[in-house]
C-alpha cells in the first residue's frame, strides 16, 4: 500500500467515525448521513449532492488539529443538501448565496448543542449570528440572501462561516448530467466569475493545500451513495428530487422524535416545515371556491346531431349546426374575503393581496357577471363589511379602501357575522371564506359549514397552527 492509498484509507475511517457520531446523536439524519459518497479530490471539501469531494491531506490535518471541526464540516455539508442549497439558479450572486447558506446552516448547528461538533470558533459564530438573527425571520438562506442584497456585509463573515467549496453548485445543467457530477472528462469546472474568489474573500482553506476544483480528478461510473457502479447519468433535477425526499423524511422523523430531541432541533424542524410546505398558485387556489353555473357562451362540445345529419342529407357536404347559447362552467360566484386589520398585519401586503384577488376574479374564466362577494375588515371586532356584486363594485372598493382597526386579533366575529348572513339568506351557495391574516388570534371552536382558508404572506409568516378543519396557505410575495 502506497502513501496515497494509506491516506485515503485513514480518511475513510475518519468519515466512518464522523457518521457514527452523527447517527448516535441525531438519528433523524440517518438517510442523509449515508447518502454522500466520499471521493478523494484536489478540493478541500465540496459536494454536488451525490458525492463528497475531499482532499485527504487537508482532511487528516484538520482532524489532527481539531477533530470536532471535521464533524461540524460534515454536518455543515449535509445540511446544505437537506435544505437543497446546491440546487440554486446559476444567475444568483454567488458570494451572497454562499454566505447566506453558510450562515443558515451554522445557525442550525449552533442550535443542536452537539458537543462533538463544538469548535473553538463557535462563540465567534454565535456572536455574529446574534447581530442579524433579529432582522431576518425566518432565518433561512433565502431570507438571508434577500437581506444581504440591501444591507452592507461584514467582510469577516465569509471567512468565519466558510466550511466547504461551493463552485460546483453553479455548473451549467449539461455539466451535471454525467455520473461523476462533472464535465465529460470527469473534472468539475468553476464558474468563470468565481475563478479568483479564493484569493479575494479570505477563504480559510486557501493556505491548507486545497487545490483548484478545475484540477480535480473524479472517477467515472460511480454510484451516488451505495458504492455500486453505474453508467447512467444523474441530472441535477433528479438529485434535487432525491434530497427533497430525504428532507421530508428528516422532517417526519423530527416530528416523531420531537419529545426526545427537546428544543435542540426545533429550529431545524421549523425551517424544514417552511421548506417542504406545499406551494400554491394563487389563481389555482381561488378556483377551489368556484361553483357551477350557466353563462352565455357557445358550447362547442354539444350540438344537435339531427341538424348535422339533416344538413348533410339536404346539401350533400354542408352540415347544419345549432350551437347552444348557454354553457355550464365553474366560476367564483359567492364567497367571503376577510382581512385581519390588526396592528401586526401590513397594509401594503393587504393591498397586494386584494389587487391580485381582483385581477384573478375579473378574468373572463373566473368571474360571473353578477356575484355576491363580501369583503370584511376585522381586528378584534368587525370594522367594515362591503358587498361586491360586479366588476364596478370591486373597482370602486379598491379605490376607496382604507385599513380600519389596527387593534388586537379575534377571528370569531367574522365567522359569527357570516353565519348571520347565511341565516338571513344573504348567500345561496356560499363556497367558502378566505381569511388573510398573520395568524395570531382566537380561532372558532366549531367547524363552519363552508370551506375556510387562512392565508399568510411569507413576509409575515411564522409557523402558526390553524384548526384542523381549515386550510393553511402560505403565499410568497411573487405568488400574489
Amino acid at each position: 500500500m502506497n502513501a496515497v492509498q494509506a491516506r485515503t484509507e485513514i480518511s475513510e475511517r475518519v468519515f466512518s467515525q464522523v457518521k457514527t457520531i452523527l447517527i448516535l446523536n441525531m438519528r433523524f439524519l440517518d438517510m442523509a448521513v449515508f447518502r454522500l459518497q466520499p471521493i478523494p479530490a484536489e478540493v478541500s471539501l465540496a459536494t454536488d449532492g451525490a458525492r463528497l469531494y475531499y482532499k485527504p491531506d487537508w482532511l487528516l490535518r484538520r482532524y489532527r488539529d481539531e477533530s470536532a471541526a471535521v464533524v461540524r464540516d460534515y454536518l455543515h455539508v449535509l445540511l446544505h443538501c437537506i435544505f437543497r442549497h446546491p440546487f440554486v439558479h446559476t444567475l444568483v450572486d454567488h458570494n451572497l448565496w454562499n454566505l447566506a447558506c453558510d450562515m443558515a446552516v451554522e445557525a442550525m448547528i449552533c442550535d443542536f448543542h452537539l458537543s462533538q461538533a463544538a469548535t473553538a470558533d463557535e462563540a465567534k459564530k454565535k456572536a455574529a449570528l446574534a447581530q442579524i438573527q433579529a432582522q431576518v425571520r425566518p432565518f433561512t438562506a433565502e431570507k438571508l440572501y434577500h437581506h444581504f442584497q440591501t444591507h452592507k456585509l461584514n467582510a469577516a463573515w465569509a471567512k468565519l462561516f466558510h466550511a466547504d467549496e461551493h463552485d460546483i453548485w453553479y455548473k451549467p445543467q449539461e455539466q451535471a448530467n454525467t455520473p461523476s457530477g462533472g464535465s465529460g472528462n470527469g473534472k468539475p469546472q468553476s464558474s468563470p466569475d468565481r475563478s479568483s474568489e479564493n484569493n479575494s474573500n479570505g477563504d480559510p482553506q486557501a493556505d491548507s493545500g486545497a487545490g483548484d476544483p478545475n484540477q480535480t480528478d473524479m472517477p467515472e461510473n460511480q454510484s451516488g451513495g451505495d458504492g455500486n457502479a453505474t453508467n447512467q447519468p444523474i441530472t441535477r433535477d433528479q438529485l434535487e428530487q432525491e434530497w427533497r425526499d430525504i428532507s421530508e423524511h428528516v422532517q417526519m422523523d423530527l416530528e416523531t422524535f420531537a419529545s426526545q430531541q427537546g428544543t435542540e432541533a426545533g429550529h431545524m424542524l421549523q425551517m424544514l416545515s417552511e421548506l417542504n410546505r406545499e406551494r400554491y398558485n394563487y389563481e389555482t387556489f381561488l378556483k377551489k371556491f368556484a361553483t357551477l353555473g350557466e353563462v352565455m357562451k357557445i358550447n362547442d362540445d354539444e350540438f344537435d346531431y339531427i341538424f348535422y345529419t339533416y344538413g348533410l342529407k339536404l346539401f350533400g357536404n354542408m352540415p347544419l349546426i345549432e350551437p347552444l347559447e348557454y354553457k355550464e362552467v365553474k366560476r367564483v360566484r359567492e364567497f367571503v374575503i376577510a382581512i385581519d386589520t390588526s396592528g401586526s398585519t401590513s397594509g401594503e401586503l393587504v393591498a397586494i393581496f386584494l389587487n391580485k384577488t381582483y385581477n384573478i376574479l375579473m378574468s373572463t374564466e373566473s368571474f360571473f357577471s353578477k356575484v355576491n362577494i363580501h369583503i370584511i375588515q376585522c381586528d378584534a371586532q368587525i370594522q367594515e363589511a362591503a358587498k361586491i356584486t360586479d366588476r364596478a363594485d370591486f373597482e370602486a372598493y379598491l379605490k376607496r379602501m382604507t385599513i380600519k382597526g389596527l387593534g388586537g386579533t379575534d377571528f370569531r366575529p367574522v365567522f359569527s357575522y357570516v353565519d348571520q348572513l347565511i341565516r338571513q339568506h344573504e348567500f345561496r351557495h356560499l363556497k367558502g371564506l378566505i381569511y388573510f391574516t398573520d395568524g395570531y388570534g382566537t380561532f372558532p371552536e366549531q367547524k363552519p359549514e363552508y370551506k375556510t382558508a387562512f392565508v399568510f404572506m411569507q413576509d409575515e409568516f411564522e409557523n402558526v397552527k390553524v384548526p384542523g378543519w381549515a386550510m393553511k396557505v402560505v403565499l410568497e410575495r411573487d405568488e400574489v
